[in-house]
């Protein structure tokens, strides 16, 4: 694996914690924090003390990331930028995020050693970081939660969201409750039959959940209409984007309030293992859960990053949603980045059993640690993710979420090689895709 070229410096123990547990210092478990990379400005973004991997002014990650969008989004951008600046550097709001994170969506979650999971995959010990065990039953609250907080913080009292398996919709309808924020949610037509309990979820939350039924009626088409409900709205409306995708700011905004994952699962496999991990796996479709858990190891020697595209009916078949396994450079929501695109440039239809997986794009970091050998992208298919839906229930008693059940199908079709201790992020609980599930194993629902 390759590793970036890095600037180090060392800090005593005990040294202060930056804001929203942001910090480029490291703990490598030796006593001494060192950082993984350092950036040569020191505009205000410093007092955020983030780590590594930081965007540059215009927010690329290399030649992934940016902003393309029409010119009446880019002061909203600008100033969303700043005021995420801002709210990190104010105490007040980092307190009571904190405390809504402990309080309200029950963080920390667990991570939990899947014994008969690890017996039966034959390799080493396999731990799950529970965020299936979250508010809302997925770690998109980790997102909105301060989303939300920030669109209060910033006078915009309504919200709008997209989302694809709705797990963000509820999320968002949540947070927004909470807060007495309007809020609007698009959702592909397909997502809305395929996740219909969640549709219910997020109305009895107080949320408007408007189908798209334009393109291929999937995530994709959602994002595409939320991103034209906030140029026409642009003064009274936040947009809770779901992913680290889109343009900059929200691929940086998006990962500094899902790296709490990784920060958690580093503390708590050093307090279990008294080492860091050999491999971290999780699933990718825009790439928030896996962006949260990777960020803790970016760059750490002997630590294999891994993402588990959704391959759906084989990525040979044309049929799937694999990205990084299978994409081209290209600008799709206000970004570039990979894309599952036609040679003319078109975006292809793309296919995935899970819908929170079924994207044809992928985050402008992911991209860019695939490009670095920072991280390696693999894939499982349908079939593979709902073999492994119904072995963690048997073996673990826990029903995943198809979009992770993705990474759990392929960290046990690969348990020999990924080392005696392994992190799968467990995304999401598998409460939404029963009924998905069931019409399969019956016959009456395709994938």
């Amino acid at each position: 694996m390759r590793t970036a070229g890095r600037c180090v410096r060392s800090i005593p123990r005990g040294a202060g914690s930056p804001p929203f547990g942001r910090g480029w210092i490291r703990t490598d478990g030796s006593g001494t924090r060192t950082s993984i990379a350092c950036s040569a400005r020191s505009d205000a973004r410093r007092a955020l003390a983030r780590t590594a991997l930081e965007p540059d002014a215009g927010g690329h990650f290399g030649p992934f990331g940016g902003r393309f969008v029409p010119e009446a989004l880019m002061h909203a951008l600008a100033e969303l930028e700043q005021a995420f600046d801002d709210a990190g550097a104010d105490a007040a709001f980092v307190s009571e995020l904190n405390e809504l994170r402990t309080s309200y969506a029950g963080r920390p979650t667990p991570l939990w050693l899947a014994r008969r999971l690890s017996a039966h995959a034959g390799g080493g010990r396999i731990y799950l970081k529970r965020e299936d065990l979250a508010h809302t039953g997925a770690h998109k609250i980790n997102n909105t939660l301060g989303q939300c907080l920030l669109a209060k913080r910033m006078g915009k009292r309504r919200i709008i969201a997209e989302t694809g398996a709705g797990q963000h919709g509820v999320a968002t309808a949540t947070a927004a409750a909470l807060f007495g924020q309007e809020c609007v949610v698009y959702m592909g037509e397909e997502d809305t039959q395929r996740q219909a309990l969640n549709v219910f979820r997020m109305e009895q939350l107080g949320a408007t959940v408007v189908p798209v039924t334009i393109g291929s009626r999937t995530l994709k088409d959602a994002i595409n209409e939320a991103l034209r409900d906030w140029v026409a709205n642009v003064e009274t409306t936040h947009y809770v984007l779901g992913s680290v995708v889109g343009p900059h700011p929200f691929p940086l905004i998006v990962r500094e309030l899902q790296k709490v994952i990784g920060e958690e699962a580093r503390e708590q496999i050093l307090s279990a293992e008294g080492r860091l991990p050999d491999s971290v796996v999780a699933c990718v479709g825009g790439g928030s859960n896996a962006m949260g858990i990777f960020h803790a190891f970016v760059g750490e020697p002997g630590v294999r990053l891994i993402g588990v595209e959704a391959a759906g009916r084989g990525v040979e078949t044309g049929e799937h949603s694999a990205t990084l396994s299978a994409g081209e450079p290209g600008v799709l929501h206000g970004a570039m980045s990979m894309l599952i695109q036609t040679a003319d440039g078109q975006v292809r239809p793309t296919h995935s059993v899970s819908a929170g997986l079924d994207y044809p794009g992928v985050g402008p970091e992911h991209a860019y640690l695939a490009d670095q050998g920072l991280a390696t992208y693999e894939t499982a298919n349908d079939t593979e993710a709902l073999e492994a839906f119904g072995l963690l229930a048997r073996t673990e008693g826990i029903l995943p979420a198809l979009e992770p059940a993705h990474a759990i199908a392929w960290t046990v079709r690969n348990a020999a090689s990924l080392g005696e201790v392994v992190i799968v992020n467990l995304s999401g609980r598998g409460d939404k895709d029963v009924d998905t599930v069931r019409r399969i194993a019956s016959g009456h629902g395709a994938h």
